[in-house]
């Protein structure tokens, strides 16, 4: 009887280790994505941020900026181009 004891109690501890190292692996690779994430995140913004700063460059030389969205396209022009004295 104590034989089959050993074996349940060696049994528990393999499964046991394996629960652990499966949750420790789950959580290892849940904070690789947030981190892949946060890097995507960062480099869309950078570009937004590099797009407008281009756009606002070349509407201040005073010629027209096409903005196109889908079907729509929009002209910009800073609004100091367009007062006259």
């Amino acid at each position: 009887m104590k034989q089959s004891g050993v074996v349940f109690v060696g049994i528990l501890i393999v499964c046991l280790v394996l629960a652990v190292g499966y949750i420790v692996f789950d959580k290892y690779q849940e904070v690789q994505q947030e981190e892949q994430l946060s890097i995507f995140q960062q480099g869309a913004q950078y570009g937004y941020e590099q797009a407008i700063v281009q756009l606002v460059q070349q509407a201040v030389t005073c010629q027209q900026v096409p903005i196109s969205i889908k079907n729509q396209t929009v002209n910009l022009i800073a609004v100091e181009c367009l007062q006259t004295e």
